[in-house]
């Protein structure tokens, strides 16, 4: 976007130096529209608060530097005293009214100083609506920036032409619902495609200037895998350009600077299909849903696939293959599609280990790990003891749906926990969740991949039920009858393993009380 303001904005007018060589600057028609505009470029990226005060506060902020940047056209005679009262009125402690017009005004400021209609830069449009869903001031935040979009995109007659950055798809987005004339490019469109990253050819090019030609296969499992539209292979710029100044040292570089809040939340307020199918991707498997692009924030909370919708959007999620949905009449439909997706890439895989994990730190003093020491070791109070201080730290975190009931609490917090012992443990076990085996559905079955060295574990959660039982002791022993009368054991039995190597662990849970054994 600073390209873009650089190329088009008359602040840079005559700097050829910053565009000679690059492909634009091969076509005379192209030479000749350098430097010609009056600019206005703004950024959200950095409104990082869901408090809606907060949030006026900063963009007035931001608004109030745009103008800062022009205050000596003021001087001009082509204005009045009223024009430079009306500038002057432009501050940070300007009322929503007035900021909602601030920028169209500028517009109206500059196309009559310059004699030129204006064009506006606008990156990261939603970051604020990130943080307000987060924080529960969603129609809040909407009802100030529609106004405020609608005065600067829609009834502004000195633009002439702006673009928006952003993850959510705006058309259909309700604080754009008064705009049209939206040309809008998203990550399944062709237009564009190979501009929105580094292709193959040229990060290997770059590192083989880089003198890291040994590097490329170890960067292509971590940083490529983005798709946009039909192409493939695209990289993230920022990762490669880290990659390459950090001498070849492998890292997280993208996702460690990443706001990761939204993400977080979004899989966190999931429901327990949303955590089963992120506990499939974390041991880099696949899975098909249907994704629509103008999915918008108020159906996140009904809609798990407007999820994933959003991961794809962020890059989180990579397209491996698209078909029609087949109808009951045997035609396939255009419209319904369905999308097969995986984690993009191991930086992207990386960043949810370390998110999961998070989950169960935080606040509680004893190590991540040693609960899955004791589970290993079957040692029943140390893992009683682990979850139960987990539970009380960390169980609202998986209960921050609007609506949800309570009863849906425990299950969040239980499937949020299938995540978090896969993390440590996916690379010696399988881990499976809510699969048949028996007459029923197992909660978890870990199947170790050295059957010398491990035994294999089945584990139950139950919520105690107090007009069936009367205390938390009965629920475990439900639990259990349950692993027992199910014969959640059968599939293991079948494919060889002794009755001796299977461990089987009832989790009974009481609001933030939790019984093992």
């Amino acid at each position: 976007m600073s390209m873009i303001e650089c190329f088009f904005s008359n602040k840079y007018a005559g700097r050829w130096d910053l565009f000679e060589g690059l492909s634009i600057w091969r076509e005379e028609k192209y030479r000749e529209l350098q430097g010609t505009y009056p600019v206005i470029f703004l950024s959200f990226a950095g409104v990082k608060t869901g408090k809606i005060e907060e949030m006026k506060s900063v963009v007035k902020q931001l608004i109030t530097e745009i103008y800062d940047q022009y205050r000596n056209i003021m001087k001009s005679d082509q204005f009045g005293d009223k024009d430079r009262m009306a500038f002057q009125s432009v501050n940070k402690e300007m009322d929503d009214a007035t900021a909602y017009m601030a920028i169209r005004s500028l517009c109206n400021y500059l196309q009559k100083y310059y004699d030129k209609k204006v064009i506006i830069l606008l990156d990261e449009y939603d970051t604020p609506m990130h943080e307000a869903w987060i924080a529960g001031t969603w129609d809040h935040a909407a009802a100030f920036f529609r106004n405020f979009f609608n005065n600067t995109f829609k009834s502004n007659p000195q633009l002439h032409k702006g673009m928006i950055t952003g993850i959510t798809r705006i058309s259909k987005e309700s604080i754009f619902s008064d705009s049209n004339n939206l040309d809008v490019v998203t990550i399944t469109s062709d237009k564009y495609a190979a501009a929105f990253g580094f292709t193959e050819e040229e990060v290997f090019q770059a590192l083989d200037e880089a003198g890291l030609v040994k590097e490329k296969q170890g960067v292509k499992e971590w940083y490529d895998g983005f798709t946009f539209g039909s192409h493939t292979d695209i990289y993230n710029p920022w990762s490669i350009a880290s990659f390459i100044d950090g001498k070849g040292k492998y890292k997280a570089y993208w996702t460690n600077t990443s706001g990761n809040g939204f993400i977080n939340s979004l899989v966190q307020r999931g429901d327990a299909d949303v955590k089963q199918t992120m506990e499939e991707l974390l041991q880099g498997r696949s899975f098909k849903a249907e994704i629509d692009e103008q999915i918008v924030f108020n159906q996140l909370e009904d809609d798990s696939n407007a999820i994933w919708s959003l991961l794809m959007a962020t890059g989180y999620l990579k397209v491996l293959k698209t078909e029609p949905e087949e109808c009951e009449n045997g035609f396939m439909a255009e419209d319904d599609i369905w999308y097969t997706l995986a984690l993009t890439n191991y930086e992207v895989q990386q960043m949810f280990r370390k998110m999961v994990k998070g989950w169960f730190t935080g606040s509680v003093r004893i190590p991540y790990n040693h609960f899955i020491k004791a589970l290993l070791t079957d040692d029943v109070d140390s893992m009683n003891e682990f979850m139960n201080r987990i539970a009380l730290h960390s169980f609202s975190s998986f209960d921050i749906a609007q609506g949800v009931a309570d009863d849906d609490a425990p299950e969040r917090f239980y499937h949020g926990f299938v995540l978090g012992l896969m993390v440590d443990l996916s690379d010696r076990y399988v881990i499976t969740s809510n699969r048949e085996s028996g007459f029923g559905r197992y909660d978890i079955m870990m199947k170790p991949v050295d059957r010398a060295c491990d035994c294999a574990y089945i584990i139950e959660f139950k919520v105690y039920k107090s007009y069936k039982e009367n205390t938390l002791e009965d629920t475990l022993a439900n639990a259990h009858a349950q692993i027992e009368e199910k014969q959640y054991e059968a599939e293991l039995i079948s494919e060889g393993y002794a009755s001796e190597r299977i461990r089987k662990y009832g989790f009974a849970f009481q609001g933030k009380k939790c019984l093992i054994g």
